[in-house]
C-alpha cells in the first residue's frame, strides 16, 4: 500500500519535543506586536515579510544562529494573554493533524520582562493547553526548561518550579540552549533535585556537540530521554548503552538539517538508529522556526527512508511508549492509538485495493539476523550413558524448516 500524506495526516501521533516559543503562528506574532507596540526586525507588514525577516525554515550557520529567531517570538510572549494564546494555538494546530498527546517545553526564565512571576507563567500556559483539551481532546503536559547559557543557579530555580508543579500540569524537566561551552555537568544540582523528587528528565544533547554531551546527560544528569541525540552514532559503546537501557531519542529531522546537526536528510542517522533497534520518536522541535508540522516530519521520513506502514506504526508506538505519562494511562492510550491506526490502514487498503506491508523493515532485519546467528550456533547434545547413546543427527542435512521464513521480531 502506497503511503500518502493524507494517511500520515490522519494517523494518531505524539509530539514530545516541541518548544512553545518556537511554534507560534506568524499572524499571532504580528497581532501581538501591534497591540503591545513592539517593533519587529525589518518592520514586517505581512506574514511573508516576517517569515523572511526571521529566516523561517532556512538553513542556518549552526544552532546558535538558529536560536536568534527566538528573540522575536519571545518579545511578544511576556503577558498572560500571549502565553495563553500561544499555548492554545499550538494545541489547536497539533490537534488538527491528529496529534493525540503533546509535551510542550519552554523556560519561564525567558518570560519575565514585564514582571510576570514564574507560577503565573506556568498557569497561563496550563490554561491554554487545558482549553485545547476541552475543545479538541488533546492530551498534553508541560516540560520546564533550564537554560544552558544562563547560570546553573537559574536552572535550579526552574527545577524547583518544576517540582512545585509536579502533577499540576508539569510532566518533566529539560536543559535546553546552546550545548557548546555549557556542559550538562554544571547543572548537576538541578538534576539531583529533579531525580530526588521522582520527576521525569529529558536533556538536549548530541545536537550541536558530540556524543560526550549525551554521555553527560545520561551519567551526570540521569536523563530518561535524550533531546535529538544526532551525534550519538559517533560513540558505538554509548550507543549500545542507550539501546540496551531503551533510552528514547527525541528525533527532530528537519530541525537537525536546518541547524546543520545533520548535513542532509540522507545523512541523518534516523534510519541507522531504527535498524539498530534504538527507540526513536519523531518530533517537530519548532513548528514556526523550522516551518514544519508532525505530518511534515513523518512525510519526510517516508520519502527519504522508504518507510512502510509497519515502520510508521513502530515509530508511532515508540512515541506513545516514551511519553511522560503514568504507565496505566500510557498503556490505554497506546492501545487506543494502535486500534485507530490499524482501522485507518484497513480503510486505506479497502480504498486503494492494495495490501499494506505491516511488518517493520527493522523487525524483519532483526529476525533475519537472529536466524543467521541461530544457524551458526552448534547443537550441543547431552552426555548419555554409553549403552543409551545414539548416533547424532547429521546437522548438515536439510530439514523441513530450512526453507521457512523467520517470524519477524516483536
Amino acid at each position: 500500500m502506497k503511503i500518502t500524506r493524507d494517511f500520515i495526516h490522519r494517523m494518531p501521533k505524539t509530539d514530545l519535543h516541541v518548544h512553545l516559543d518556537g511554534s507560534m503562528r506568524l499572524s499571532t506574532i504580528l497581532e501581538l506586536a501591534e497591540k503591545e507596540g513592539i517593533a519587529l526586525p525589518g518592520n514586517p507588514q505581512s506574514e511573508d515579510e516576517l517569515a523572511r525577516a526571521i529566516n523561517i525554515g532556512a538553513i542556518c550557520e549552526d544552532l546558535t544562529d538558529y536560536l536568534k529567531a527566538f528573540d522575536v517570538t519571545l518579545s511578544v510572549m511576556q503577558t498572560e494573554e500571549s502565553l495563553y494564546r500561544a499555548a492554545f494555538e499550538l494545541g489547536e494546530d497539533a490537534a488538527r493533524e491528529n496529534v493525540k498527546y503533546m509535551e510542550v517545553r519552554y523556560s519561564p526564565l525567558l518570560h519575565t520582562r514585564n514582571g510576570l512571576s514564574y507560577p503565573v507563567i506556568v498557569e497561563a500556559v496550563a490554561e491554554g493547553l487545558r482549553e485545547a483539551k476541552r475543545r479538541y481532546g488533546l492530551m498534553s503536559g508541560q516540560i520546564i526548561c533550564g537554560i544552558r547559557h544562563m547560570t546553573p543557579e537559574s536552572s535550579l530555580r526552574m527545577a524547583e518550579l518544576c517540582v512545585a508543579f509536579k502533577n499540576r500540569g508539569v510532566v518533566g524537566f529539560d536543559l535546553a540552549g546552546a550545548e557548546a561551552d555549557n556542559p550538562a555537568k554544571d547543572y548537576r544540582e538541578a538534576f539531583y533535585l529533579i531525580r530526588n523528587n521522582n520527576v521525569n528528565l529529558t536533556i538536549h544533547a548530541g545536537e550541536a556537540y558530540g556524543p560526550e554531551s549525551v554521555h553527560q546527560a545520561i551519567h551526570m544528569g540521569g536523563a530518561h530521554r535524550i533531546g535529538h541525540g544526532t551525534r550519538l552514532r559517533e560513540d558505538g559503546d554509548l550507543l549500545n548503552f542507550v539501546n540496551d537501557l531503551r533510552i528514547p531519542l527525541e528525533v527532530c529531522l528537519t530541525s537537525n538539517v536546518q541547524t546543520r546537526a545533520a548535513k542532509s536528510f540522507e545523512s541523518h542517522p534516523l534510519p541507522f538508529y531504527m535498524s539498530y533497534g534504538l527507540r526513536c520518536t519523531i518530533n517537530t522541535d519548532n513548528r514556526l522556526i523550522t516551518d514544519t508540522t508532525m505530518t511534515d516530519e513523518y512525510w519526510r521520513a517516508v520519502q527519504h527512508y522508504d518507510l512502510n506502514i509497519g515502520d510508521l506504526r513502530k515509530l508511532m508506538i515508540d512515541g506513545f511508549k516514551s511519553a511522560f505519562m503514568p504507565y496505566r494511562k500510557k498503556r490505554t492510550v497506546t492501545a487506543q492509538a494502535c486500534a485507530e491506526f490499524d482501522a485507518l490502514v484497513r480503510d486505506f487498503e479497502t480504498t486503494s485495493g492494495e495490501k499494506a506491508i505491516t511488518d517493520p523493515r527493522v523487525a524483519q532485519e532483526i529476525a533475519f539476523q537472529k536466524a543467521s546467528a541461530d544457524a551458526r550456533t552448534p547443537t550441543i547434545y547431552p552426555i548419555q550413558p554409553e549403552d543409551q547413546r545414539a548416533e547424532a543427527p547429521d546437522t548438515d542435512a536439510p530439514s523441513e524448516t530450512d526453507t521457512e521464513q523467520p517470524t519477524p521480531a516483536e
